[in-house]
């Protein structure tokens, strides 16, 4: 599959593709997405771009139609995560999430969804959508539904790259147990013990978002998300309050983990005190 856009497109684009009504596909140049869009043949444009310039949004935003506030936000990393509706169209901040070196590299997902498009705007620490297109062109009875299925298809991946972390950081927490359990004070096992917990903490804030993003999906936004794809958002729905929800539990478990940790050195300590000579009676503070 040819997953790069025409020649003359800025490098920051990673595909500009209509996709027709019985979902093939036609790789289109940033000029023709109007002309695409004019004409009413149930059709759609899916637009991928990763750090993409000033100049090129003032394009796609001419092209697109797409609201100032809208896109002002996405000429901005660090927005938070939510969902906004703008007429027929949608705006969408998702927090992605991947390890690297034993740590969460975050990153950011902005979304413009209308009626006959779909743009992805990658920034920082995110994942190529390519392994998405090329799951939604396989399926072209879905993708033949329009861009919702797309939006499904890209939130959908963003939510499963969870699944990975959470695994991860619990093996890390059971390999450290022997550690918590240990009646000698190491410092480096409370800092890890922090570490895990802060950066825990940092996930939760991406993931539970998207609880509230999907829910609107599924029940608020039905001019846009037809019967059909409300199956498919409670699905991310579901798979979202899963990762919510184990992201907690092992919050919950390191907090306990380094109260115990705190606790066994405690008592270690005070047995080694009370073990200890008293000493000659001259050691002792006169009253």
């Amino acid at each position: 599959m040819n997953d790069t856009a025409p020649p003359q497109t800025p490098a920051c684009v990673v595909n500009c593709v209509a996709y027709a009504r019985d979902g093939s596909r036609r790789d289109i140049g940033l000029d023709d997405i109007s002309d695409v869009l004019a004409v009413d043949d149930g059709s759609f444009v899916w637009v991928g771009l990763f750090n993409p310039e000033d100049q090129l949004l003032d394009k796609l935003q001419e092209e697109f139609c797409l609201h100032d506030l809208a896109v002002e936000d996405a000429r901005n990393a660090h927005q938070r995560p939510k969902i906004e509706a703008y007429s027929d169209s949608l705006f969408i901040v998702a927090h992605t999430a991947q390890l690297v070196d034993e740590k969460i590299a975050f990153g950011e997902t902005h979304i413009f969804m209308g009626p006959r498009y779909l743009m992805t705007l990658r920034h920082g620490a995110s994942l190529s959508y390519a392994p998405v297109r090329a799951r939604a062109e396989r399926e072209n009875e879905l993708l033949a539904i329009g861009p919702t299925y797309g939006l499904y298809a890209v939130l959908d991946y963003i939510v499963d790259n969870y699944l990975p972390i959470v695994d991860e950081f619990r093996d890390q927490l059971n390999a450290l147990e022997k550690d918590i359990f240990a009646d000698t004070f190491r410092r480096d096992t409370v800092v890890r013990l922090y570490d895990l917990k802060r950066e825990l903490t940092r996930m939760r804030l991406a993931v539970a978002p998207l609880q509230d993003i999907t829910g609107q999906l599924t029940r608020v936004h039905t001019q846009l998300v037809g019967e059909e794809m409300r199956l498919y958002f409670r699905d991310v729905f579901d798979h979202t309050l899963r990762v919510n929800d184990a992201v907690d539990t092992l919050r919950e478990m390191l907090t306990a983990a380094m109260s115990v940790n705190l606790a066994l050195v405690t008592v270690a300590q005070a047995k080694w005190s009370s073990a200890w000579p008293a000493g000659p009676a001259c050691w002792r503070r006169r009253p």
